[in-house]
């Protein structure tokens, strides 16, 4: 290994035909605009921006490879993989070249009349951008004369590739107006800080031809550099094309392809390291997915990650689970996933499968289990309900065991908190209670998938009223109890208005399905009709809690 540098505008011409590209492995685009700017700053301010890492590529690419995100497709052949250091110049790149949709970038230059060094040192600013009706706005980040009012330059002009100098002084002709003193002072500007720019020295380690995949690898992992620390998953993909020259870019494609539901209840890439762990037998944590053979299992048991996959969103769907957002316990996705793929096909088998894994899933939810020592738990749970679900004999999960980890209690529901915060009890109450339907107070409409974003966490007693007139503190207004979820346009027209005054609009305002179609509406979310009319909330807080416990017992309870 041998340390070198390189001047940013060769690596630019590097990176734009196509000498340099990067592993297909590494992981995509990941920096905000924040952190782009910031990087820029750092170049402007002539500091270090940290060593990237580069292999050498001979007659065959040691890995597949894929270009940078923005870099032209050439037809020429690599000579270089990026290992290290795809951030920091794909964000160079793209803000240069003025790539992203999304943003420009510019350079505040301030007036040169002061004695203080910093303060003229040219900054980085940016600009959000979008599109209407095929027009760019802001409408002033394209407009020259109102770019430079504001002191900035466009960044693309800075680019040290070739070309942007004589674009620029189109640009100066125009920004300035025809003044020759001022577009003189510009022209200057933008020499300097081009130079600046193309001059700027990155660093690298440079990895021979004859450095094998594993030794390449193994630097790598060893040291990133990147703002964004390499995660297990970042890792894992690395291995998996060294060990089996598969991209598991590919593969978690498929998967989406294949259970497109999976992703609405979790990440993919969390769930295959996870559930891939435990089909291995192995606990699904961190050092587990760094060992060796770790890639090779995950890839060997691929199908049973799939299968799996495909039957647990299925059968969250069953369930009712709408979103990742209301899931009281992430753990229990993979952990679904691992167990679905142990599961019979059909016939009884699957009958009985489907009652232990909703058993299985209720609890995750309504007890205490997964709420510390997450993967030792998972992993406890996964080797004694496999037995169960290919019915064999074997001791109940510590997860099915009431002494240790018991339903809740009347009480315990009661106090449960606001379901829009991770509260898991809260979030448990809110998924119940929409099992029959949650249909919305006014339109009637049950609370599904596609019209969640329309949807609101309402305050069936609202707050104005609960602190104002009945002096009840905040703690025991935000709770599951006193929450249904409803459309943004029903949860405006409630307002602050007391429970008799909106049931009774709701009753005036149906020609056709009168109170008995409102009781239905209400009883969707196991609220009684007569009880909210009353206007007592402690009354009402009861009622619901004792409505919603015999289903707490019915899912939960496994014998």
């Amino acid at each position: 290994m041998e340390a070198r540098n390189r001047p940013l505008d060769e690596w630019f011409t590097r990176i734009g035909s196509g000498q340099i590209v990067l592993p297909r492995f590494q992981r995509f685009e990941a920096w905000s605009h924040k952190m782009v700017g910031e990087l820029l700053d750092t170049v402007l301010r002539e500091l270090p921006v940290g060593a990237l890492l580069v292999l050498e590529v001979g007659d065959t690419e040691a890995f597949v490879s894929r270009v940078m995100a923005g870099a032209p497709k050439t037809s020429n052949k690599p000579n270089e993989q990026l290992l290290d250091g795809q951030q920091r110049l794909t964000a160079l790149w793209r803000s240069l070249t003025d790539d992203y949709s999304d943003r420009t970038f510019f350079v505040k230059v301030k007036p040169s009349a002061t004695d203080d060094e910093d303060a003229v040192i040219p900054r980085v600013e940016s600009q959000a951008r979008w599109s209407k009706k095929g027009k760019r706005y802001p409408v002033w980040a394209d407009d020259p004369v109102k770019v430079w009012k504001r002191r900035l330059i466009p960044l693309r002009f800075l680019n040290p590739k070739s070309g942007s100098s004589l674009d620029f002084n189109s640009w100066t002709q125009e920004a300035t107006e025809g003044n020759a003193d001022d577009r003189i002072e510009l022209n200057d500007l933008g020499v300097t800080l081009r130079a600046k720019i193309a001059r700027f020295n990155i660093p690298f380690l440079f990895l021979p031809i004859d450095t094998s995949k594993g030794v390449a690898l193994d630097v790598f992992v060893k040291m990133n550099t990147s703002a964004q620390p390499l995660t297990a998953y970042d890792i894992v993909v690395a291995q998996v094309e060294a060990a089996t020259g598969h991209s598991l870019h590919e593969y978690v494609g498929e998967l989406k392809e294949k259970a497109p539901d999976l992703e609405y209840f979790t990440a993919l890439s969390s769930v295959v390291l996870n559930a891939g762990a435990l089909l291995q037998n192995r606990p699904p944590n961190r050092s587990t997915m760094l060992e060796s053979g770790f890639a090779e299992g995950l890839i060997d048991n691929w199908d049973k990650i799939v299968a799996g996959a495909q039957r647990a969103a299925g059968f969250l769907n069953e369930e009712k689970i709408l979103d990742a957002k209301r899931i009281p316990s992430d753990a229990a996705m993979p952990l679904l996933v691992a167990l679905w793929a142990h599961a019979p096909d059909g016939l009884d088998g699957e009958g009985e499968a489907r009652y232990v894994l909703q058993k299985f899933l209720w609890r995750a939810f309504l007890t205490d289990r997964y709420e510390r020592s997450t993967n030792s738990r998972t992993f406890a749970d996964y080797k004694l309900l496999v037995p169960m679900l290919e019915g064999r004999d074997g001791n109940d999960p510590p997860i099915f065991r009431e002494e240790l980890h018991p339903l809740p209690q009347w009480e315990d529901l009661r106090l449960a908190g606001w379901p829009k915060k991770r509260d898991r009890l809260g979030r448990s109450a809110l998924l119940i209670s929409l099992r029959k339907g949650g249909l919305d107070f006014a339109d009637g409409s049950p609370a599904q998938r596609d019209n969640l974003n329309s949807r609101e966490y309402h305050h069936i007693f609202p707050v104005h009223l609960l602190k104002e007139e009945m002096n009840v503190s905040d703690d025991k207004i935000h709770k599951a109890m006193n929450c249904a979820l409803v459309t943004w346009k029903t949860n405006r027209n409630m307002s602050a208005k007391t429970p008799i005054e909106y049931i009774q609009e709701r009753i005036n305002a149906s020609r056709w399905r009168g109170e008995e179609g409102i009781r239905k509406c209400l009883l969707s979310h196991r609220i009684d009709y007569d009880i909210l009319a009353k206007g007592d909330y402690d009354e009402f807080l009861n009622a619901r809690t004792e409505a919603l416990m015999p289903d707490v017992q019915e899912l939960g309870k496994m014998r």
